[in-house]
């Protein structure tokens, strides 16, 4: 269901009890039944108590030295208590990575495949009155099928990693909606709303009570209202990020969002919120906490990520590379920062394999369904870095661009790449794959993975599509805050005044760029990533944030904020 948290909620988080499993042998063992010896010669090897205790929402690797890297299983189990009634019972993940099996009272509910989006269960034939039991079993191992595959640049945070709710609802509830402005238009909602149970057919009806608005629409056999109304709205952008209450209500039930209303289309080579062009100002943020060296998940968290952004001077943040938590989402769009959503579909992804087009589009489906009436999210993206020597993989990220127009046909779509030419100081942008898709992105890294082959000012681009608007969706390089390892204009020292060239340089680029709408560099704050293997210029991050994993401001800070304020 959308909008958790607008529902009767009974939180789960807090302390679980756990059993690591790196040998993965908790199947055999069963571990989900909780045996317990019946007679004097019985014995069990495996148990929960006395076992460690982990707190979720949170990962694993960082709770216990013994975790740090641990790709494989962890056991979860918590126990609640509760009085049955007359209410369905759901419970509901906000996101488990990567795999997971999920047991009520030794008996299986469902798995679940995706460590970024949320899904649910519903227990109202299962739970028992009085204590219940549940089992998680939690496997970030790394899958060649998954979504990502086996190879990507940031930490496998393992684990129940948001929150955990227990939610009760009515025999007969909304389910979904969707209500936000249709393609073009300022003035005019054109949404639905789905309802989920025995009686369908009813009236709903979606008030917002600051503007006088109260629409009313029948549901069909299916559940399903259209809704169409006309209202004078205050439109958010990130100047104004106005959001207004709004009242989804049927007649066995009530759900209440806060949701703002605003246009985003793309007219040429301009990018246009509520009809005026806008150059976007973005950086890119992996979900993680760098004072912890954690996975966030908290509104603090994400309080703490978006507070650089906009210090930066940032309207729009770029999350890396799967759907963040809800919390960043839903509290970006109040302080007025865009959000570009995207899932994991990473580089060297096995598109011909059996299953993996079906993971991609459920992972989609569920980016979309969480963050659909969320006015900040801007721009979906299905895909980052993938290769078109990969089998399947522009007939795979075409059909997936048409489900998503399906899903949403009112937000822009884009995939990145970093396939782009670069011969005589001329950068070609040749991916026909553009064609399918609204903005076309691009990660270069120029001055860092390549030298510049002339000045930065006398780059020339050549276009495949020289009628769409263009960001580059990562730049940049590493450096290690107050590094000292050897003269500052070499690579290899990993100095803040290389980094610092590399920004200003690209700056000069950016003013000789065609059809440019925005840029986004990579990244905002170092990153944990075991790939980056120098034990004294990395140590296990991925240098090339704008701050330090301590929240220290390197030199290239200063290049891209005065940028953007000149913007």
């Amino acid at each position: 269901m959308t909008n958790a948290s607008g529902r009767h909620c009974i939180s789960l988080n807090g302390q679980w009890q756990s059993i690591p499993d790196p040998t993965g042998v908790g199947n055999w063992r069963e571990v989900w039944k909780e045996r317990k010896p019946a007679k004097k010669t019985d014995f069990v090897e495996s148990s929960f108590e006395g076992g460690p205790l982990l707190n979720v929402p949170g990962d694993f690797n960082s709770q216990m030295p013994e975790l740090t890297f641990l790709e494989g299983t962890v056991w979860y189990k918590k126990t609640f208590s509760y009085k049955k009634n007359r209410q369905r019972l759901f419970l509901h993940f906000g996101a488990v990575n990567y795999k997971s099996d999920v047991y009520l009272n030794g008996i299986l509910l469902g798995s679940h495949e995706g460590g970024f989006t949320p899904f649910q269960f519903e227990l109202t034939n299962s739970v028992k009155e009085g204590e219940n039991t549940i089992v998680v079993k939690v496997n970030n191992s790394r899958q060649a099928d998954g979504i990502p595959g086996t190879g990507y640049d940031w930490f496998n945070y393992g684990g129940i990693t948001r929150d955990v709710n227990l939610i009760e609802t009515g025999s007969t509830f909304v389910e979904d909606y969707f209500i936000q402005l249709k393609k073009h238009s300022t003035t005019d909602v054109l949404g639905w709303v789905k309802l989920n149970g025995h009686q369908l057919s009813q009236k709903v009806s979606v008030r917002i009570p600051e503007l006088g608005i109260d629409c009313k629409a029948q549901a069909n056999a299916q559940g399903m209202a259209e809704v169409k109304f006309t209202a004078k709205f205050n439109l958010w952008s990130p100047k104004n990020p106005k959001l207004y209450s709004v009242i989804v209500e049927s007649e066995t039930d009530t759900v209440t969002d806060q949701i703002g209303f605003r246009s985003i289309e793309a007219k040429g080579t301009k990018i246009l919120l509520n009809g005026q062009p806008l150059f976007l100002k973005g950086v890119n943020i992996h979900e993680e906490n760098p004072y912890r060296a954690a996975k966030a998940f908290s509104e603090s968290d994400a309080l703490t990520l978006l507070t650089w952004a906009r210090e930066l001077g940032c309207n729009f943040v770029r999350l890396a590379h799967y759907p963040h938590n809800e919390y960043m989402v839903r509290l970006a769009e109040k302080m007025g920062i865009m959000v570009w959503d995207e899932i994991p579909v990473y580089q060297h992804i096995e598109f011909a394999t059996p299953g993996v087009t079906d993971k991609m589009s459920l992972m989609l489906k569920e980016m979309i369904r969480r963050d659909r009436n969320r006015c900040g999210v801007f721009l979906w993206s299905i895909a980052n870095e993938t290769y078109t020597t990969t089998p399947n993989r522009d007939h795979a990220l075409i059909e997936l661009s048409k489900e998503c127009r399906q899903q949403d046909s009112t937000r822009l779509i884009t995939t990145v790449t970093c396939s782009q030419g670069y011969e005589n100081n001329t950068i070609n942008v040749w991916e026909k794959l553009y064609n399918y898709f609204d903005v076309v992105s691009v990660n270069e890294y120029l001055g860092w993975y390549s030298p510049w082959q002339g000045k930065p000012s006398e780059v020339k681009w050549k276009l495949v599509c020289p009628d769409k608007p263009m960001i580059i969706s990562e730049l940049g390089g590493e450096a290690r805050f107050g590094s000292n390892f050897g003269p500052k204009d070499e690579a290899d020292s990993w100095s803040e005044e290389y980094q610092e060239q590399i920004y200003k340089d690209q700056v000069e680029l950016f003013a000789v760029t065609p059809n440019l709408a925005g840029v986004c560099p990579w990244l905002l704050v170092d990153y944990r990533s075991l790939g980056r293997m120098h034990p004294t210029k990395q140590g296990g991050w991925n240098r090339k944030g704008l701050l330090s994993d301590r929240g220290e401001k390197k030199k290239a800070w200063y290049v891209l904020k005065s940028y953007y304020e000149e913007k």
